[in-house]
């Protein structure tokens, strides 16, 4: 923790030039410092203590009581400090025995802060994607150049933190009820295991006298029997040999099987293929969702933020591919299928079941989290009128939130709770499956468990459905087949003349 401390003690004194932020660096001794910064009116003391790689778990217990303690009034956050992303095995055991001294409800006070003055990890560790999910996306960066914008971020999460929990923060008293609780469930671990060790020695003596009488058993049933085996050997040497004269004509069978099945399996395994179609009104995010399901399936992480303006219009339906899951994910982004009229483009809906053979499997209706219009409400009217009724079956509600202001993540559950009962009615008609993706900035690192929940969820769909695609009737899969490579033939034309 020594060179996390020390590269943000650097990059604060750096950056403290700008007079947005003051800061005053002070030692309590050889290993506690002690930094004040004040920014916006806004006063902040940061406690630090060493803990080193080789202290026992005692002793790092010790160690960060001490510094709690030096917080006259209880502290208003426990700050991570982390380096450039990484998330290392000391980092892990001091968040352990942070939730073994303070409680798990510690961790409704943790705030994440990645210090970044030199290598950035590329991707984040799925340990580290899982505190942040539990931390409900308390992650934020600080780097030389964005010192003053980190702290600002820091500040609006440590604010959010004291109104949802307790305006004094973490105090003593909670410690206390903490250590009390430990106690207690020290005792009735103990008592369990006292249990525990008593029933397994009764199970033991059960068992001494089962294995007793079954031996004894076993003694008087060999000499009922010895005076038949001469009897029955011809009788067990005729069944051994039918026997074995099976099992070779089995083996000849499934033999011959396996060889048909791979003589009729085409080349490309269509079966390990899911193909999801995203519908939904001009903005909504459609394409913003495609792109977020790209990057975070294949768990890229970019500094740059993820979001599109959700202004800008698709024109054409495009697929686009992945592998993930051990599975091709195929995604098929769409413009409006049908005009103010409701009168629907045949043409863009060919393209559309052409491009997402040999699926569709499950249907995206994509909606704008605080956007729920009239169009909105007989979205399904006109999905239903172009792909039949049944559609519902395979669809799944997907909200995309764009906000990039607030530091407090979205609440999906609250949000549709309080949705308007045309909102809520559209949910239920598609199996209250409905999944949030964030493509804001403020919480980049959310979306990494937003997107795999949201997989998962299509995954438990395509196998209720025993991995069937759906079928529109009103298309033969001749047609949607020649309509694919035309479809081909036409982009690779686009492409010759680009060239040229």
């Amino acid at each position: 923790m020594v060179q996390e401390w020390s590269s943000l003690t650097s990059l604060l004194q750096k950056g403290s030039g700008d007079n947005i932020y003051q800061t005053t660096f002070s030692s309590l001794g050889s290993e506690k410092q002690v930094c004040d910064l004040t920014m916006e009116g806004h006063f902040i003391r940061l406690h630090y203590e060493d803990l080193k790689e080789d202290m026992s778990d005692e002793d790092i217990c010790q160690t960060i009581d001490g510094c709690f303690k030096a917080c006259k009034g209880g502290v208003s956050a426990f700050l991570l400090l982390i380096q450039g992303g990484y998330y290392t095995k000391s980092e892990q055991r001091i968040v352990e025995m942070l939730q073994s001294h303070f409680g798990a409800e510690a961790l409704k006070y943790l705030v994440i802060l990645s210090v970044e003055d030199g290598k950035v990890i590329d991707t984040l560790d799925d340990s580290l994607l899982d505190l942040i999910n539990v931390c409900e996306g308390r992650y934020c960066r600080i780097t030389s150049s964005t010192a003053s914008g980190g702290l600002q971020a820091l500040l609006e999460m440590v604010n959010n933190v004291l109104t949802e929990n307790s305006e004094a923060g973490y105090t003593e008293a909670m410690l206390d009820e903490s250590k009390r609780r430990s106690m207690e469930d020290s005792a009735m671990n103990m008592l369990r295991q006292k249990m525990q060790e008593a029933e397994e020695k009764e199970q033991a003596f059960m068992e001494l006298v089962k294995e007793k009488e079954e031996r004894r058993a076993k003694e008087m049933e060999d000499l009922r029997t010895k005076h038949e085996e001469e009897r029955k050997k011809e009788a067990e040497d005729k069944r051994k040999h039918e026997a074995k004269r099976e099992s070779l004509h089995e083996a000849v069978i499934s033999h011959r099987s396996m060889l048909q099945l791979q003589a009729k399996a085409p080349d490309g395994d269509e079966t390990k293929k899911t193909s999801v179609v995203l519908l939904g009104l001009t903005g909504s995010g459609k394409s913003s969702a495609l792109n977020l399901i790209l990057n975070r399936s294949g768990n890229t992480y970019s500094l740059n933020s993820s979001c599109q303006d959700p202004t800008e219009s698709t024109i054409c339906c495009e697929r686009k591919e992945i592998f993930t899951g051990g599975k091709r994910l195929i995604l098929v982004d769409t413009p409006e299928l049908w005009d103010d009229d409701g009168v629907e483009n045949t043409e863009l809906v060919k393209d559309c079941l052409a491009l997402a053979l040999p699926g569709p499997h499950v249907f995206l209706l994509v909606l704008q989290v605080g956007r729920f219009t009239q169009c909105e409400s007989e979205m399904l009217g006109h999905v239903q009128k172009i792909f039949g009724r049944e559609v519902v079956e395979h669809a799944i509600i997907l909200f995309v939130h764009f906000d990039s202001n607030k530091h407090r993540p979205l609440k999906i559950n609250e949000y549709v709770a309080g949705a308007h009962s045309s909102l809520q009615d559209l949910i239920r008609k598609c199996g209250s499956r409905f999944y949030l993706l964030n493509v804001s900035k403020s919480h980049s690192g959310l979306s990494y468990p937003q997107v795999k929940e949201l997989l998962s969820g299509i995954d438990k769909l395509v196998a209720s459905h025993g991995g069937r695609g759906y079928s529109v009737k009103r298309f033969s899969s001749q047609e949607l087949q020649e309509r694919n490579h035309l479809t081909g033939d036409r982009k690779e034309a686009a492409y010759l003349l680009g060239d040229n």
